[in-house]
């Protein structure tokens, strides 16, 4: 410790420094506390255009003093504290635009979420309206020509096996399941005009 008796306000700032490397008592760095804060404040003013966040800039950087002197050898306090306060305060502004970034960047995120969200919705509404369609046409079909397209197309059924299970001559089959194609188209264009038609149809597995 420093003798209580020695007036350290008349230490100049080498001294001051000196002295502090040699016993580390933490009134010497007081002392320059002292003397600069006006001057750390107004340069963290500058930079960071804050009152707040440049007084605690101001403790900050003190508090840094403490290491930062006895690992550095400073010749000349004045000019060499200014570095160390721009410094700082370059970092906190790095930090902000690190921070603003990474908010702009989740916000992006999410609004994308929520853009694939709707689009999702929106997707599966005109799905589900083109599936009400394409069922209201397939009823305005004559029985048979019904009946055997959605076997064919839906079920899959072969010609044969739709033979098995309706009972009606393969020719039959094949010319209903022509016949209930053609006018299934004539239906949906008048329902949803030729612009919406192939997506209805790709509703139709193995679509010929």
């Amino acid at each position: 410790m420093i003798n209580t008796l020695i007036n350290i306000a008349e230490f100049n700032d080498t001294l001051l420094i000196q002295k502090y490397n040699e016993n580390e008592d933490k009134s010497l760095v007081g002392e320059l506390f002292k003397r600069y804060t006006d001057f750390v404040f107004l340069i963290s003013m500058k930079y960071l255009k804050n009152e707040d966040r440049s007084k605690d800039a101001v403790m900050q950087i003190f508090e840094k003093l403490f290491t930062d002197l006895l690992k550095h050898k400073v010749e000349n306090f004045k000019p060499w504290l200014h570095m160390v306060v721009r410094n700082h305060c370059l970092g906190l502004l790095r930090k902000d635009q690190s921070l603003k970034k990474n908010e702009i960047t989740y916000k992006t995120e999410l609004d994308f979420m929520e853009i694939e969200d709707d689009e999702h919705l929106i997707s599966e509404n005109k799905h589900e309206k083109n599936i009400t369609n394409l069922g209201n046409a397939l009823k305005q079909l004559k029985t048979e020509q019904k009946e055997c397209v959605e076997l064919f197309y839906i079920q899959e059924k072969s010609y044969n096996e739709i033979t098995d299970l309706t009972g009606y001559p393969i020719k039959k089959v094949k010319s209903y399941i022509q016949n209930g194609k053609r006018n299934l188209k004539l239906i949906l264009e008048k329902m949803v005009g030729a612009g919406l038609l192939i997506i209805l149809y790709l509703l139709l597995k193995n679509w010929n």
